[in-house]
Formats: structure tokens, C-alpha cells, sequence
């Protein structure tokens, strides 16, 4: 296969991105990746707001794929093919890439790849580390958190999930609940350095049931109810808010490292050369990172994080997906449609219910 070059766009949440990357399956080099954040806009919210993400998205994608050009030095008569993520995600946001890939592809001449976002995040390791197939990759970050066997560009195989809410989204509610500011993994992890990880018996959910499935939902009420005991008129120490933060994080930690562990065992049989590889924006966390590298040392698998600025979302894993799939699939036509979900494991159950748009993860 000769290298080509990729123009990817990303915009399925919070972030706008354009990349430019060269290469081929397997040796690729990411020569621009511009992200355009949107963390002050919905700042006083506590949370995104999907209409005023899907409206930043639409202003900001021409100028982030120009600087991603320009980063590059290379113009759009030197682009081989268009990349963009096609879903899951807010559906404004998707839409808005989509239209914008759309545009330069059918301007150029070029083909378009719609890429699923999460296989995006899936072939990372591909393209930072060369990883081989098969690897397990754990996907955690603050909408998505599953267990997938990588075999191919396209075959995956999940192994379990969240069967509610994400670990980012978790730790995002939680840190609203203790008062601290948005996004809440850094602001939790950061303050649970100073607390009492064992002051409170928070639970670790599902680690009496069998097999790779996980929950936060419950863990997140058990920190509520326990606040609610702590309050002095409506306000926490900064005792309590620092032993809160560290006895959640502990929580998180452990329910990961145990799940990890279980779904080690189910892979480690399909392969002498075993690799654990995770991404997504909470394997930024560092007690994360820790215990996730302990498992993986008592399996002999080497654990591979990419560098955070493509473990959060970003554009160069989408045009790296689309060039590692470019070998198993046709381009998409101008009718390729956005898409709110879009599990990556057609044939899993839906880990979330489903509803007329199919299933959620």
C-alpha cells in the first residue's frame, strides 16, 4: 500500500479537530492535529450543552481544518481522501463535521471515509505503538467505557461495558456534587491526593457478578448520600471534600483494575504476545494508569497508554481509522448520514437499551 495523505475531522462532542496524517496501516505520522476546545462555553452549565456545541462546532471547523492545513504545509490539491467521524455522539456536532467532510470531498474529487468515533479511539495503539492484532483495549472516557478484543480494522469484539454511566461522566457528576469545577476528572484527582482514600466505605458495584460489565451509577449516589450527611449549612469541608474525592477515585481504581483483570483472562488465551492498551480522556488519570499497569504486569502484558493529546478526542485518530480501513472497505457516497449511535460490536447486545435509531452502545 503507497502513503497517503489524510485530512480527519472530529466533532462528535466538546472538541472541534482537524488533522493532517501520512502514511500507511501500520507507519503513519501525524504531520498537524489542531483541537478547538469549548470547555469556557459551557462552563456555568456543568456539563455540555449539545446546541451550543453543535453551533461552535459549525463556526469553528473551516478555520480548524485551515490551521491543520497550514500546520501541515500542504494544501488541499496534495489530500487523498477526507475523514470524519460519522458517529456516535451529539448528533448537532456529528452532523456539523459530517457537512463540512461532505463539502471538501465532493469540491476536491476526494473519497470520504465516515469513521465510527470509537474505533477511532480503538486503533490509537496502531498508530502510536504499532501494537499487532489481536490486543485488548479499554476504552474509558466521559461517555463510553467497554472491554474490546481489536482483531482487524473493522472486527471487534466487546467484552463488557458500563451498563450506565461512563467513568468521565461519573466523575464529572461527582465533582458537582463536591463542588468542584468542570471537567471533573483533573479536579478530582487533584484533590484526592489530599485525602483519606479508606474514611468512607463507598462501594465498588458488580464486583460480586461475573464477567467484564461495569456500573457508576449507584457509585455516584453512594457519594451523594454521603455528602448530604456531611453538609454545615449546604457547604463541605475541605477535609471532607478532599477524603470524598480520594475514597470515589479508590472506587473507580478498583472496579477497573478488577474488570481489566477478568477481562484479561478471557484474551490472554487468543495470543502469546499480549497487549493491554487504553484511551479515552480518563486514562489521563494517573492512579487509573497505576493500577491498570499492575494487572498487566501479573498478566505479562505489555500496557501501552498513547500520549493524552490522542487519548482524548481528536482528528488524527479518525483519519488514521479511515487508513487502516481503506484495505477492508469501499469509500462512503454523499449519502453518508450522521449517526447518534453506533456500536462498534454489531453483534453484542445493546449494553444500554435501544431505541428507534438502534442501539446505544
Amino acid at each position: 500500500m503507497t502513503s497517503l495523505t489524510i485530512l480527519g475531522i472530529e466533532s462528535s462532542c466538546d472538541d472541534t479537530a482537524a488533522a493532517v496524517l501520512r502514511g500507511q496501516a501500520g507507519a503513519a505520522h501525524v504531520r498537524s492535529s489542531v483541537v478547538m476546545g469549548q470547555t469556557a462555553l459551557h462552563a456555568d452549565f456543568g456539563g455540555v450543552v449539545p446546541e451550543i456545541a453543535a453551533r461552535a462546532h459549525a463556526e469553528k471547523l473551516d478555520i480548524c481544518v485551515a490551521q491543520a492545513l497550514d500546520e501541515a504545509g500542504l494544501g488541499l490539491d496534495q489530500i487523498d481522501a477526507v475523514a470524519v467521524t460519522a458517529g456516535p455522539g451529539l448528533i448537532g456536532g456529528v452532523v456539523s463535521g459530517v457537512m463540512c467532510a461532505k463539502g471538501i470531498a465532493l469540491a476536491r474529487g476526494l473519497p470520504l471515509y465516515g469513521v465510527n468515533h470509537l474505533a477511532g479511539h480503538a486503533l490509537t495503539p496502531r498508530l502510536t505503538d504499532g501494537v499487532a492484532f489481536p490486543y485488548l483495549m479499554l476504552l474509558v472516557s466521559g461517555g463510553h467505557c467497554q472491554f474490546l478484543v481489536v482483531s482487524g480494522p473493522d472486527a471487534f469484539q466487546r467484552l463488557g461495558g458500563t451498563i450506565d454511566d461512563a467513568p468521565g461522566e461519573a466523575f464529572d457528576k461527582v465533582a458537582r456534587l463536591i463542588a468542584l469545577p468542570q471537567p471533573g476528572g483533573p479536579s478530582i484527582e487533584a484533590l484526592a491526593k489530599q485525602g483519606d482514600a479508606k474514611r468512607f466505605k463507598l462501594p465498588r458495584p458488580l464486583l460480586d457478578r461475573e464477567g467484564c460489565d461495569m456500573s457508576f451509577s449507584g457509585l455516584k449516589t453512594a457519594v451523594l448520600r454521603q455528602r448530604d450527611q456531611l453538609l454545615v449549612d449546604g457547604t463541605l469541608s475541605a477535609k471532607d471534600q478532599a477524603d470524598l474525592a480520594a475514597g470515589f477515585q479508590a472506587a473507580v481504581v478498583d472496579v477497573l483494575a478488577e474488570k481489566t483483570r477478568r477481562a484479561l483472562a478471557l484474551y490472554a488465551p487468543l495470543t502469546e504476545t499480549r497487549s493491554i492498551c487504553v484511551a479515552g480522556g480518563v486514562a489521563a488519570n494517573m492512579a487509573i494508569r497505576t493500577g491498570l499497569e499492575t494487572v498487566a504486569s501479573d498478566f505479562e502484558a505489555k500496557f501501552i497508554a498513547p500520549p493524552l493529546a490522542l487519548c482524548t478526542d481528536n482528528a488524527a485518530m479518525i483519519a488514521y481509522a479511515a487508513l487502516e480501513q481503506m484495505g477492508t472497505r469501499e469509500p462512503d457516497g454523499m449519502d453518508l448520514s450522521a449517526r447518534p449511535r453506533w456500536p462498534l460490536d454489531q453483534r453484542a447486545p445493546a449494553m444500554l437499551g435501544s431505541g428507534k435509531k438502534g442501539a446505544k452502545a
